[in-house]
């Protein structure tokens, strides 16, 4: 199957007697294993798990047979059933995973199956484990867990999957790609989430994903794992009172924290933003993004807050 996304362009002549404009198209098209659970076409009602699988650099190109070499896609081949729906895109080049194409081929398969928003998932081995991480880091609140395998990524973003569960694994004995990858993203992750998993094969190689792949507990452990919604829970009045204050950021801009009946409210330049608990000293704006807010302590005393979101920032109190 291939996905198309379309650009709309607007491309300016040399001038002749008057400027002119035209509407002009660029496209780029993604190629994709499509794998439909038995059932899906008995009832037009049930939404089914989404795993997003991500080859290794060996199956890039433009012969999408060759996404079927490995992991879900060739076990699928080979008669496994599944309950997922399984896509499995290619990459054109075998260097690396274009993250924003990723991003909008799921946005694509959601609109057009019937998709469980809250159970989507990503896995991919080698390259598609270093693309596995880099997705989720980059757009974390599309997804229930993440399953990489033998990749790596960029620790300075690990805090950004501090609500995905995470299962990785490598082969100890790895000399294409070494496993200091994973378990250094494994360990940055660790300081954020508590729900990571690795596991690290003694005996295996670069090929750690047949075993992988073969378990079931990896398909049974993402079924377990739901999109990380924040709950809102009642905290005392005198430790919200204990947050009041302006708070000034990294580019001088200010926030001010208020205590309102039904919590706190932050004020940033002239909007109002109300902030629900979610605990003593963690507060949401919207349950199902992943974007929160924290007050920092010094001596027990409120010194600053802590915005965590696309990016950290540190707001010191005034």
């Amino acid at each position: 199957m291939k996905f198309i996304v379309y650009v709309v362009a607007a491309v300016c002549f040399p001038l002749i007697i008057t400027a002119q404009q035209t509407a002009a198209k660029f496209v780029r098209e993604t190629n994709y294993q499509l794998y439909l659970p038995e059932g899906y076409h008995n009832d037009s009602l049930t939404r089914w798990p989404l795993m997003l699988f991500l080859h290794g650099s060996g199956e890039s190109g433009e012969d999408v047979s060759k996404v079927k070499v490995h992991g879900p896609p060739k076990l699928v081949d080979m008669g496994k059933k599944f309950p997922f729906i399984i896509v499995s895109p290619q990459s054109p080049v075998g260097y690396g995973w274009d993250i924003e194409t990723l991003y909008q081929l799921l946005q694509h398969i959601k609109t057009k199956y019937r998709v469980d928003e809250k159970k989507v998932y990503s896995t991919g081995l080698s390259m598609g484990g270093f693309g596995t991480w880099a997705l989720a880091m980059k757009y974390p609140d599309e997804f229930a867990a993440i399953a990489p395998i033998c990749g790596g990524g960029d620790t300075s973003n690990a805090w950004k999957l501090r609500n995905i569960p995470v299962w990785c694994f490598h082969g100890a004995k790895d000399d294409v790609v070494p496993p200091i990858g994973s378990q250094n993203m494994i360990k940055a992750a660790k300081r954020f989430n508590n729900n990571i998993r690795f596991t690290l094969y003694p005996d295996a190689n670069h090929n750690s994903w047949d075993i992988t792949y073969n378990n079931d507990s990896l398909y049974t452990w993402l079924l377990a794992q739901s999109k990380f919604s924040y709950t809102e829970k009642a905290v005392k009045v005198s430790i919200l009172k204990s947050y009041e204050g302006i708070f000034i950021g990294p580019d001088k801009d200010t926030v001010k924290i208020t205590v309102t009946e039904n919590g706190l409210l932050a004020k940033p330049g002239n909007e109002t933003v109300p902030l629900k608990a979610a605990g003593d000293n963690l507060f949401y704006i919207q349950p199902d993004k992943n974007m929160d807010i924290r007050f920092v302590f010094y001596k027990n005393k409120v010194t600053g807050l802590l915005f965590l979101g696309d990016r950290q920032m540190l707001y010191r109190k005034l």
